[in-house]
């Protein structure tokens, strides 16, 4: 049977300071992953009711699980949220995944994209950017990869691309499950 590994994901911000971190994290082996996930090399982490660390210290315990998906050299991270109504994703636009050993880090360029069981996609926290564009002075070539990440992401919502697909994010949950016993 494959085996998860445990990781930490670590959320910066343009400066250098901490966001926010999630504690235990799932990695999902490369031997159970969909080809089109193997293709990209995507990273695949679960997580459920794991601890989350604020950036001012404020600890709290996530309540619906999440499978997370990283790609390497992409400005932007996908968490589907296995939530009552259906799977969530919630996307950041973020610089690519960094691993180092058992943690991954990127940067979190505020802007995020929302799919919804139903279909509707949503770009929230624009303000957010704007702001911290001009308070963290980011460059035109951070600029220009943020939309382009904006971009890239919204393409592969409209074109249901990986890893937009709800029965994978099921199978790795289940898969994972099955493997906590």
């Amino acid at each position: 049977m494959a085996t998860f590994s445990t990781h930490i994901i670590k959320s910066f911000k343009h400066d250098g300071h901490l966001h926010r971190m999630w504690v235990e994290n799932a990695l999902v082996p490369e031997s159970l992953h969909h080809e089109s996930h193997k293709a990209e090399s995507m990273m695949i982490l679960i997580n459920s009711q794991t601890k989350i660390i604020e950036a001012d210290g404020k600890e709290w315990v996530s309540r619906i699980p999440g499978v997370s998906f990283f790609i390497p050299k992409q400005w932007f991270n996908v968490v589907a949220l296995l939530e009552e109504s259906g799977v969530r994703y919630y996307c950041n636009v973020a610089s690519p995944p960094y691993l180092s050993g058992n943690v991954i880090t990127y940067i979190d360029y505020d802007l995020d994209v929302i799919r919804m069981p139903g279909g509707a996609v949503h770009v929230v926290d624009q303000d957010e950017y704007e702001q911290h564009k001009l308070m963290y002075h980011y460059s035109a070539i951070v600029e220009g990869k943020v939309k382009q990440g904006l971009n890239d992401l919204l393409s592969r919502i409209q074109l249901d691309q990986a890893p937009f697909r709800d029965e994978w994010v099921h199978y790795y949950y289940r898969e994972w499950e099955k493997w906590k016993g």
